[in-house]
């Protein structure tokens, strides 16, 4: 049986998986890491909870957080990230440019391809580097 929160897919199959297939999975990944990164921290409750998460989840948000992390990257996560920052997307929402909302597509693809590879402590030590003050 499959342990979804452990997931260790071979390379073969991850390099199936479209770019916006992986943005897909890694969306849900930030979107938890944000969630969890604000109850750890007490930063809000409540309502106020949720307009911080939605701050910090926005494409113009992770596009800026992800510049953090680019020198840091290895060559196979650049190649990752370049993949999903050339995926092609139909809707771009009005808050943010066609750049951030590609930017934060890139990020979310990494995220994903991280979390089908297991490589939850690299997930979590990039994760660190984007929220730093």
């Amino acid at each position: 049986m499959e342990n979804y929160f452990h997931l260790h897919l071979p390379e073969d199959e991850i390099r199936a998986i479209s770019s916006v297939g992986l943005a897909h999975l890694g969306d849900a990944v930030y979107e938890l890491l944000v969630r969890s990164w604000l109850c750890a921290h007490g930063k809000a409750t409540g309502k106020g909870l949720h307009r911080a998460a939605v701050e910090l989840v926005r494409a113009e948000s992770q596009a800026e957080r992800s510049e953090k992390i680019l020198p840091l990257l290895t060559e196979e996560e650049l190649t990752v990230f370049r993949r999903g920052r050339n995926a092609h997307v139909h809707s771009i929402p009005h808050s943010a440019s066609r750049a951030q909302y590609l930017q934060a597509t890139a990020l979310e693809c990494l995220l994903g391809d991280l979390y089908l590879r297991g490589e939850l402590e690299r997930i979590n030590q990039l994760f660190r580097i984007m929220m730093e003050e």
